[in-house]
């Protein structure tokens, strides 16, 4: 059985009547304050009055604390709107491909598979497909011409021309060979299912590759 909060409104991301009820019941507010400095000049050592900069110092104060649950209340109501915009963004993904930073790939039961590195400068890039246990099973070569993006496709195929099962294979890359070899960084387009909204932020869930915060995304198709 599906467990429900007892507190429906934290459920919601918001305070119930009775719980605002009490927090102004205990907040002090202006008229409460100026009671209480009215009360304070009443009763007040006539030999030894309150001093001007006392009792401005203690208006000072109010109005400061005042100025800072105003602006909390305005960061509250900042971050509630960012969040909401963030889940807009997100969902607006789904259904669209995206690259994203990742050393592995979707294939699916058809159709290829595309991503690119940043090559550093202009030589022979090398891409190592390999399979659930870590065994080559493509290698796909890349002339860079110059420092910059370099693109890859793979057509699901190995070296000997079959198809290969869908799956989730992993992919790497480096430039150059023997001692100057360099590995790079790969990123790999893969479809947006789902979007996930946590505390932390927004999560994309991947076809294939599992979840990436919204932050990951490169570029959109």
């Amino acid at each position: 059985m599906t467990s429900i909060a007892s507190d429906i409104y934290s459920s919601l991301g918001a305070t119930s009547t009775g719980t605002d009820t009490k927090k102004k019941t205990e907040s002090l507010g202006q008229a409460d304050f100026l009671r209480l400095m009215t009360e304070q000049l009443q009763h007040q050592d006539p030999l030894n009055p309150m001093e001007n900069s006392e009792f401005l110092g203690q208006l000072a104060q109010f109005s400061t604390v005042q100025g800072i649950q105003g602006l909390q209340t305005s960061m509250d109501s900042f971050n509630g709107s960012l969040a909401t915009d963030q889940m807009l963004r997100g969902a607006a993904l789904v259904g669209r491909s995206v690259l994203v930073p990742s050393a592995k790939m979707s294939l699916g039961s058809e159709g290829n598979v595309n991503g690119v590195v940043a090559a550093p400068d202009a030589g022979t890039v090398t891409f190592d497909i390999t399979d659930v246990n870590g065994q080559s099973v493509r290698k796909i070569t890349v002339q860079a011409e110059k420092a910059g993006e370099v693109a890859f496709e793979w057509d699901g195929k190995d070296a000997s021309g079959n198809r290969l099962a869908a799956g989730t294979y992993g992919i790497s890359a480096s430039i150059g060979t023997g001692e100057t070899k360099k590995d790079l960084s790969t990123y790999v387009e893969s479809r947006v299912d789902s979007v996930t909204v946590g505390s932390d932020g927004v999560f994309l869930d991947l076809a294939g590759l599992g979840t990436a915060p919204l932050d990951y995304v490169l570029r959109i198709r």
